[in-house]
Parts: structure tokens; sequence; C-alpha cells
């Protein structure tokens, strides 16, 4: 009787299977900020990706008939028009701009992901472990800590140098304590915890219970702290690179862009300044959104209040 009255429903009274803009459009309407920020990211990974073909000149080819043109004017052919303005050099500030996500990004991603992933995996080793262990690791951590990120990103510059790939070392390494002390706190309840006693009883090695079972359940935390330090990240590196310590010249970075006009033009061609503040104010405040969505999420404290 049951199977005969479900066959007689009609197509419209049947449960609706979600599809994937059914889960965006939930997501927009739980989360707008987060969403916000979602397509910020998007926008700058697709501006990175696509940079050369987005970009309608060279940005770093110096060109000195065009120096400090203002917004909305046109090159000598009179078909492309320089939209955001142009530099002391000459340099198209929107090219710039649009290489500089590159950069931003570059760094951004490959820090925060091999800083997190480092804490991840000492946190949970340590939280494991205990003893001794724990408590040599924990007075370690506090000392990288004391150092706020932008002294200990310096002090780590002054040390390798300039250039891409040691901005990106300067700056995973402040990270590493941070996310493991966070990733630390959510392992030591796990550890107490009846499976990993079980696992350990049957003879598995501790390298396979801290991959197998410890790890993937403080992916949570990881996540959050991975979605924040992105934005730090770039807020570091532009900062660096303003100071003339990160990334050095001809590549496109938002921080040199700064470096070259926010005190010199501030008045005669305000462009120069305005436009890389306004990219680095979008990106951070875009990573910021979608990383305080990704905590709401994820958070089982406050899903529940939603």
């Amino acid at each position: 009787m049951a199977i005969t009255e479900f066959n007689a429903l009609s197509a419209d009274q049947l449960p609706k299977q979600k599809t994937l803009w059914n889960h965006v459009t939930r997501m927009a309407r739980l989360q707008p900020l987060g969403t916000a920020g979602f397509v910020v990211i998007l926008v700058m990974v697709f501006a990175a990706i696509f940079a050369d073909y987005v970009a309608p000149y060279d940005p770093v080819i110096e060109n000195y008939e065009y120096m400090l043109n203002p917004p909305g004017t046109f090159d000598e052919t009179n078909e492309r028009t320089f939209l955001l303005g142009t530099d002391a050099f000459g340099r198209d500030l929107f090219s710039r701009i649009i290489h500089g996500a590159r950069t931003a990004l570059l760094v951004g991603f490959t820090a925060s992901f091999i800083g997190a992933f480092a804490g991840l995996v000492l946190g949970v080793g340590s939280a494991y472990f205990g003893g001794y262990v724990d408590l040599i690791f924990q007075r370690l951590m506090d000392v990288f800590m004391a150092f706020p990120l932008v002294i200990m990103a310096l002090a780590i510059v002054a040390i390798f140098g300039t250039g891409t790939e040691k901005v990106i070392i300067a700056i995973t390494i402040p990270f590493i304590p941070r996310c493991a002390r966070v990733v630390r706190s959510s392992a030591l309840a796990l550890r107490e915890l009846p499976y990993i006693d079980a696992a350990r009883s049957i003879g598995y090695s501790h390298t396979r219970i801290i991959v197998r079972h410890m790890i993937p359940n403080v992916m949570a935390p990881f996540l959050i702290m991975l979605t924040a330090f992105v934005g730090q990240a770039i807020l570091l590196e532009a900062s660096l690179s303003y100071l003339g310590l990160g990334v050095q010249e001809p590549t496109a970075a938002w921080g040199l862009m700064l470096q070259g006009g926010a005190e010199e033009f501030a008045e005669s061609a305000p462009w120069v300044p305005i436009w890389p503040g306004v990219a680095i104010t979008l990106a951070v405040f875009g990573f910021n959104l979608f990383g305080d969505a990704v905590r709401d999420v994820m958070d089982p404290k406050l899903r529940s209040q939603n």
C-alpha cells in the first residue's frame, strides 16, 4: 500500500535534490559577507591567472612619454586608455595592479599553506607525545610568539635578504607557532579519546595514529587559521615591500607601488598611491570576510546558534 501511494505521487510532490546553485544561494543567504569576500577572492585569482591576457600593457616596460598621466587618458594610438593612470616611470597602473595580484597571491597562499601545515604537524605531534616534548615545544613557541608578526618578519628578512622567496620564508616562520598553538589545543582533547587508546593497544605506530586519526579531526581550526593567514600574509608582503625589504623592482607588487608614490605624489598625482592602497584593502578585507564565514560554518557552537 505504501509503495502504491508513493508511485501515485506527482513529480512536484517528490523531494527535490539540491543542486550546486541551491548550495550557492543558501550560502549567499546565510553568509552574505562571506560570499562577498569569496567573490573578491575569485576576482583576484582570475586576475592572477590571466594577468598576461587581462592587463593591456606590460607592467615592467617604462615609457617616459606618459609619466604621471591621470586616469582615463589615451595612448599615442588613441585606441587604448590608461584606465587608472600611469606612475612616475610611465607604467600603466591598471596593468601593475593586475600583475600585483599574482605576486600577492603567490606570497599569500605559499606562506600561509606552508606555515599552517607546519604548525598543524608540530601542534598535533606536541599534543600527542606530551610530557617533556610538549613542554619544550611550547616554550619554544612562546619565544616566537613574543615578537609581533612584522618584527619577526623584519628580523628574518635582515638575515636572509630580500626577494620573493626570502619574503615567503620571512612570512612563513611567524605563522608556524600561531597555528601550532591553536591546533594543539584541539589535539589535546583528542589524545584522551578511547579510539586513540584503542589504536595504541593494537600496535599502530605513532605516525599512523597522528596522520590517520588525529590530523583529520583538527582540520576545522586548521582551515580557519589558513584562511586568516592569507590576508595577513598579503598585508605583511605589502608592508615589507613598502619598506624596501620585500619584493624588488621591476616585479609588480602593491607594496612597491605604494613605496614609489605614497609620499612623493600624494598631492600632485594622488592616483599613484590610491589604487594600490585600494587593492590591498580589498584583498585583505575579502580574505577576512571569507575567513569569518568559514569559522562560522565550521565552529559547532556558532553553527548551533544559527
